[in-house]
């Protein structure tokens, strides 16, 4: 297997070991970013150079003090999704008047990523204010689809999706609050994770949570699965700000079991549009699952048709404080009408939607607002109770990545992904090989909470049965 295929921790033994340098891993990586990256636009601030003195740090410390001194991580490559701090570097969020940010210190899971001796190659590109499905921003452009230029990589985290699809970097750390990590881990055919919430602080992610942490997580991308839990142990924990992060207890999913698990299947829960071919490859994984020993059942569940569309207004509810309102406090004033007429002004269409949306919203009867967000937890308390202890599959989107543009204006896109975030369950985006159109296919595998070891057991055997991330043609 090539090195630009391999996992996160086979790349570490094999430094740690000496059959690679942290200098061959970290050049190979750089090497397929300098040929995708001009098409792809994922990574948006490289540090390459540096990374190389990284890596050579790294290759002397292991000869001068042995593998043992060596952290778990060790001269592997990382990215990061620009919205997260890091120390020195941009932290923009995709939105113009945040340019001169410069964050005086890395956001936890970042520094503890670092910690284990991971090296940075760059950040990567997001959806201005990291509030919509396609990472586009006036500050850094589009980014591409790892398979198909013309088509979105997700968002917010399309960058992180789009670079580890493509080849150049093997794990990557991301934020999710609507699927922003699942979505762009589905459309670029990789491996995603949204924790539990409380076990991995949201400190240092912009825009801040405000009151709506529960919805809100950090959490990994990876090509491989096995990948995952070593990121959530080493960035799991308190760090003394973030106030819904305690100690969880976190097991090991390679030597858990699937016989007897009960994995649930949600029928008439799909708003029209949902392709059938999503739907297949959700019942192709849980033939998977059920042939690893688990039992499938099925429930019907027709309120998760509007959850997606309830969870923004609980967003906005129960923050108290609107996007608009967070924009002006950067110094962005996307309620001018020039701004949200200008289609080459400062701000996206989405985020020009999503400000006439909030403005349209506040028109609403109060009543009928909070009648909606209570439909909205209501629902997502049902999906709790219906998964247990056990699992749901469920399509991230309605079809596969989207063209470039598609999906603006459409807030329905989320709605496969909304019930789980509102609930604070971990879920593991995993790819199900290419479909019709020679774009990825996936499933979202959804646990009750805590139970993100269970959730990440599912992902490998699903990677077992259909191979997992399949490097794109061409690149």
């Amino acid at each position: 297997m090539e090195i630009t295929e391999e996992s996160a921790v086979a790349l570490a033994g094999a430094i740690r070991a000496g059959s690679l340098s942290s200098r061959e891993v970290v050049e190979a990586h750089i090497a397929v970013l300098e040929r995708v990256n001009p098409s792809l636009n994922a990574v948006v601030v490289e540090r390459y150079d540096a990374a190389r003195r990284d890596a050579d740090e790294v290759d002397a410390r292991l000869a001068a003090d042995g593998p043992d001194a060596l952290p778990p991580l060790a001269g592997v490559p990382v990215t990061v999704k620009e919205s997260l701090a890091v120390a020195g570097m941009p932290n923009t969020a995709g939105v113009v008047a945040r340019k001169h940010i410069r964050p005086a210190a890395h956001a936890p899971v970042v520094q503890r990523v670092l910690d284990a001796g991971a090296i940075v190659l760059g950040l990567t590109n997001t959806s201005e204010g990291c509030m919509w499905i396609e990472s586009n921003n006036r500050v850094y452009g589009r980014t591409n689809n790892a398979y198909d230029r013309r088509r979105s990589a997700g968002g917010s985290s399309g960058g992180e999706g789009a670079v580890i699809g493509s080849g150049g970097s093997p794990i990557g750390i991301a934020t999710d609050t609507l699927g922003s990590i699942r979505i762009p881990a589905f459309c670029n055919g990789v491996f995603g994770h949204r924790p539990s919430t409380g076990l991995l602080p949201v400190t240092g992610s912009w825009p801040p949570p405000y009151g709506v942490a529960r919805m809100c997580a950090n959490g990994p991308l990876a090509r491989r699965a096995q990948d995952l839990m070593p990121l959530l142990e080493i960035m799991a924990g308190p760090d003394g700000v973030d106030p819904l992060v305690r100690e969880l207890p976190l097991q090991d999913p390679a030597s858990t079991s699937l016989t007897g698990v009960r994995v649930t299947l949600v029928e008439d829960a799909f708003l029209p549009g949902t392709g059938r071919e999503m739907l297949r490859a959700r019942d192709r994984a849980a033939a998977a699952l059920e042939d690893a020993g688990a039992k499938v059942e099925h429930v019907t569940m027709t309120s998760l048709r509007q959850i997606g569309l309830f969870t923004t207004i609980v967003l906005a509810e129960e923050t108290g404080i609107s996007f608009a309102e967070i924009m002006r406090g950067e110094g962005a004033h996307p309620l001018s009408l020039p701004e949200l007429v200008a289609p080459r002004g400062k701000h996206t269409a989405p985020m020009r939607s999503l400000v006439i949306g909030e403005v349209l919203e506040k028109l609403l009867p109060k009543p009928l607002v909070r009648r909606l967000a209570t439909a909205a937890h209501t629902a997502a308390d049902e999906v709790t109770a219906i998964i247990g202890d056990g699992l749901l599959l469920h399509p991230t989107m309605p079809a596969v990545a989207p063209r470039h543009g598609a999906s603006t204006g459409q807030p329905w896109r989320t709605n496969a992904v909304a019930p789980f975030s509102l609930a604070g369950l971990p879920v593991t985006q995993a790819p199900l090989g290419l479909g019709s159109a020679g774009l990825p296919l996936g499933v979202q595998i959804v646990g009750g909470m805590g139970n993100d070891y269970l959730t990440i057991a599912a992902a490998l055997e699903l990677e077992r049965a259909f191979g997992g991330w399949a490097p794109p043609r061409g690149n």
